[in-house]
């Protein structure tokens, strides 16, 4: 099962550099990540910055988030599937990508995220972006879309967060953004590296 959606991301990235994928795992995963997200109780303000010196800006991002680690449980069970996908990736396309590392984020009514790429400038670290969504019931007026642009700033294609929902893409290429939520989203953002882990 995993093999044919391996497959799937990784032609879609040399063919397009992105994909969108709904129903991409299964309905019970998502679930249970989207319990575990509400249990979590050591949210914090996410950073604009890579710098040692972390930087809080209410004017380009609100969103909260909590790093995801190995627990024998729900989280491994996702680690494990992007671990493979890493492996994957590695064998297909020799990116040479050496670790994945990912957080659930919060957005909570009136937050967002500016337009952004998510690969640092001038620096060779995320190559590849994984974002899986949380949020059971979600229609296009609870906002919290993901909008993503091509590498000449055009309106590329629109993300509703609908739980179950995968979207892969070249962290290099695609800036893109979060709208404003008008009720608290739930999702999970990761990264494939190329650089050392900080960990």
């Amino acid at each position: 099962m995993n093999k044919e959606l391996y497959e799937q991301i990784t032609n879609a990235l040399v063919e397009d550099g992105y994909i969108i994928i709904p129903h991409a795992i299964n309905n019970e995963l998502s679930a249970k990540l989207l319990h575990k997200a509400k249990e979590v109780n050591n949210y914090k303000r996410a950073s604009i910055s890579r710098t040692l010196n972390k930087q809080i800006n209410d004017e380009r991002r609100r969103d909260k988030i909590s790093w995801l680690d190995h627990d024998n449980g729900v989280q491994s069970e996702f680690l494990n599937f992007a671990e493979g996908l890493q492996t994957y990736i590695n064998k297909e396309l020799f990116m040479g990508i050496r670790y994945f590392e990912s957080h659930f984020a919060i957005y909570e009514a009136g937050d967002f995220y500016e337009t952004h790429l998510d690969a640092f400038k001038d620096s060779k670290n995320r190559v590849v972006t994984l974002v899986y969504y949380l949020n059971e019931k979600w229609s296009e007026d609870d906002g919290g879309a993901l909008v993503v642009y091509d590498t000449q700033n055009n309106y590329l294609t629109t993300v509703i967060p609908h739980a179950n929902t995968m979207v892969v893409f070249l962290s290099d290429t695609f800036p893109h953004e979060v709208l404003i939520a008008n009720r608290t989203r739930y999702s999970i953002a990761g990264w494939f590296r190329v650089d050392n882990s900080s960990y």
